[in-house]
């Protein structure tokens, strides 16, 4: 490395180890004293871009884009949603979370649905006319079909030289997906090979995996148990709904959209503008956040 410093990005984190890689090479780093602020797990996460010193020091964290939290992770462009059409069957309140998830901590999301092949064609069709309302909130969706080798090309494109995170329930073929678009040339990470085979109880982070096309996908387990994000109150849950935003304000400046005559966002619903599955994800998330106000009161 010589005596000057260089930059990079935290692509792993294992025990306390920074796997930072620029230009094609990985360095194994530690977090220089004063940036490690009582051990917080948030001082340095994978993602986040970094100047390493010449003795494998992070020497500076610069400032991050966003941030998830489950998973930790920083500087995130998309979150790519990833469902099946069947085996097991697409759950669309679940896409309505990871949406409102995406949201809440200002990344980009996307919808990928795989296995379109077990699909007939009246199924296929039912099936972009349920998702149809995605597009008019600004969400890209994707029906594809990894064993077929059916719009895996048009995901690629999309996400170069992009960071995105990819998260969904078991089984959606996520492997898969990540297989076709991960590069093919293998880092120089022994070191975190060495690592990992430390016993079945080593803690890892989210593992940043360089794509082919250029940027990262990020595999990550943090999907399984994922909860409404920490909205503070009615009107902050309403920003994360765009589709509300976009039409003409109701009767009412403090409408909540439930009870209230006169209310835009109900007849949106009603003329079939606002897709019913996002208006009844509306009315039961904010019923569960009602109780955590109110408990907290």
């Amino acid at each position: 490395m010589g005596g000057k410093k260089i930059q990079g990005v935290v692509i792993n984190k294992i025990q306390g180890f920074y796997y930072v890689e620029s230009n094609n090479e990985v360095f194994e780093c530690k977090l220089r004293g004063i940036l490690k602020k009582t051990n917080n797990k948030y001082n340095c996460v994978v993602g986040d871009r970094v100047e390493i010193s010449e003795d494998n020091a992070i020497v500076e964290i610069f400032e991050r884009d966003n941030m998830l939290i489950r998973p930790i992770v920083a500087n995130v462009d998309y979150l790519a949603i990833q469902f099946a059409a069947k085996h097991p069957n697409i759950d669309y309140e679940r896409i309505n979370l990871l949406l409102l998830t995406a949201f809440y901590y200002k990344v980009k999301p996307l919808v990928i649905v795989n296995k379109i092949d077990y699909l007939s064609e009246e199924e296929l069709t039912e099936l972009k006319e349920r998702l149809a309302h995605l597009k008019s909130i600004g969400v890209p969706t994707f029906l594809i079909s990894c064993q077929e080798n059916v719009g895996l090309q048009e995901v690629e494109d999309f996400l170069k030289d992009k960071t995105t995170v990819i998260g969904g329930p078991s089984g959606v073929g996520k492997s898969s997906l990540i297989n076709f678009l991960q590069s093919e040339r293998v880092l120089k990470t022994g070191e975190i090979s060495e690592r990992l085979q430390r016993g079945k109880h080593t803690t890892r982070d989210s593992n940043m995996i360089r794509m082919k096309a250029g940027g990262y996908i990020i595999d990550t387990p943090g999907f399984s148990s994922i909860e409404v994000p920490k909205i503070e109150n009615r009107e902050e849950l309403i920003s994360l709904f765009p589709e509300f935003t976009n039409i003409d304000s109701c009767k009412f400046l403090n409408c909540s959209h439930i009870h209230e005559p006169n209310c835009n966002v109900k007849k949106a619903v009603e003329e079939n503008k606002i897709s019913q599955d996002r208006y009844n994800f509306y009315k039961k998330t904010l019923e569960i956040l009602s109780e955590r106000w109110n408990r907290y009161d």
